[in-house]
């Protein structure tokens, strides 16, 4: 999906993108910057550094996580938590840089850019803006897809540990993770009429406290694994060459790049989440810098111990998901809480990502045909919900469709890791790098231009290498992989 942008004769993208949101509030008979209106005339924002932190973790504490002790296997004591470490320098110092970009010019009074697009359509021009509206809404449609995975693993993983308590651990317990993926499919039809990012801060904080409980929990059942090995399980370089072939070794190890990437990934809607929070002072890029200091270091705990903790209890054995690759056993009705919880959680997640594609699809609508009942009209339920049908038919049949890849392509780790390479150096590095450079008018070939084209490079090699280290695991697995048939 192209961004769709309309091109100036100096080949500088106009701003298309959300022509609603963009209307002054004189034109709605409000005076911008009143009581009730923030300076844009767009009722006022509310959200504070907490509401942006609990967004950023929903959307950051994921899946991934649990797919972190199986990296580290991969990588080994040393360059694990290194890598890890990196990813999380790298991710806050790129956040940084893009929430300078929220405001255009002057930070505190500047036009707002209400998303990523928009932020992309005001610093850069032509072609990037088109490639970056097609990198960030695939990567939406491929979180969701991983989303859907996990969910359904999740609560596979319920009724198999179910099983296994009740039959046994000899028990194969074949499932189909096929209806589980359903369930998940009709719950986010059902979320996903919520209309704005706005109204889903309830959401956000849920889902956060989901992503605590789970993660607690792994790391808990990671220590008592610990104590009853009665050591620490590892190495200093990971899995080793003859246990698998020294190509997979470096496969796996790639891959392991990608999963940790994903695990980070947020700034494909850091605008979005940055336009939900209150007009300064302070200003907005200073509220994000905050928040994003909070999220990614209280992730950053979270992750050193899961995947730290993850690796110490199995070692080369370590499962590509923690909690649902059965480690771990018992106690079961703990394991069925915490899965319980990654399900919750991966309901917030989904919405959190989803909702700039679903705002750009029925913002670009109603510019097309503002005057069509079906797209901008609303229909009154009761008790004052209204329902949009165009809204309602867009959003089910993306739900129904990315349901349907997802029980297609059902590899957990593959996806994850190449979801993470995907995204990570277009829309983490290379955009927020590339705009920060004209929105602080760096001078090209200077000490700090050429250290942040350095720090892009990299990344860029990282991506490459990591993509190719996923894409080596799908083809692998599509090897031996039969659709909808049960679980192992």
């Amino acid at each position: 999906m192209t961004a769709g942008a309309e091109m100036g004769e100096n080949g500088v993208g106009r701003q298309p993108y959300y022509p609603a949101m963009e209307v002054s509030g004189v034109e709605n008979g409000h005076t911008a910057g009143s009581k009730c209106y923030d300076d844009d005339g767009r009722l006022k924002r509310t959200g504070t550094m907490w509401t942006a932190s609990a967004h950023i973790i929903t959307a950051v504490i994921g899946s991934g996580v649990l797919s972190l002790g199986w990296a580290i296997a991969q990588l080994g004591w040393v360059a694990g938590p290194a890598v890890m470490l990196l990813f999380s320098l790298v991710t806050y110092y790129t956040s940084a840089l893009l929430s300078d970009c929220y405001r255009s010019g002057d930070e505190t009074t500047g036009k707002r850019n209400y998303t990523y697009m928009d932020a992309v359509n005001a610093n850069l021009s032509g072609i990037k803006v088109q490639i970056c509206g097609f990198l960030q809404y695939a990567n939406i449609v491929g979180v969701a897809i991983g989303y859907t995975i996990a969910a359904s693993i999740s609560m596979l993983a319920i009724k198999r540990a179910n099983c296994f308590h009740a039959k046994g651990h000899v028990n194969p317990c074949h499932i189909s993770s096929t209806p589980y993926m359903i369930i998940f499919g009709a719950a986010q039809i059902f979320f996903s009429q919520i209309p704005d990012f706005d109204q889903i801060s309830w959401l956000s904080i849920v889902a956060a406290i989901m992503s605590f409980t789970y993660s607690t929990i792994g790391l808990g059942l990671g220590i008592v694994q610990v104590v009853a090995n009665r050591g620490v399980k590892g190495s200093l370089t990971g899995i080793s060459i003859g246990v698998v072939t020294p190509m997979d070794k470096v496969w796996r190890s790639l891959q392991a790049f990608g999963d940790i990437a994903f695990a980070y990934s947020y700034s494909l809607i850091l605008i979005e989440i940055q336009d939900t929070i209150r007009a300064p002072p302070p200003s907005e890029s200073k509220v994000m810098r905050r928040a994003t200091v909070v999220s990614v270091a209280t992730t950053t705990l979270f992750y050193m111990l899961c995947g730290c903790m993850g690796y110490a209890a199995f070692g080369d054995e370590a499962p590509g998901n923690l909690l649902t690759g059965f480690g771990f056993y018992e106690p079961f009705w703990l394991l069925d809480v915490a899965n319980a919880a990654i399900v919750v959680h991966l309901v917030g997640a989904y919405q959190v990502y989803c909702q700039p594609l679903f705002a750009f699809v029925e913002k670009w609508a109603q510019q097309r045909w503002p005057k069509s009942s079906f797209i901008v009209g609303e229909i009154e339920v009761s008790f004052g919900f209204k329902v949009n049908l165009f809204r309602l038919t867009w959003r089910s049949a993306f739900v129904v469709a990315t349901t349907v890849v997802s029980m297609l392509l059902p590899f957990f780790n593959d996806v994850v890791g190449f979801l993470g390479a995907l995204g990570f150096w277009p829309l983490t590095v290379y955009f927020p790098v590339e705009m920060y450079i004209v929105q602080k008018k760096i001078p090209r070939w200077g000490s700090q231009w050429v250290c942040l084209q350095l720090l892009s490079l990299a990344c860029l090699v990282i991506t490459v290498a990591s993509a190719a280290g996923s894409v080596a695991g799908i083809m692998s697995d599509l090897k031996v992989y039969k659709p909808f048939s049960t679980s192992d």
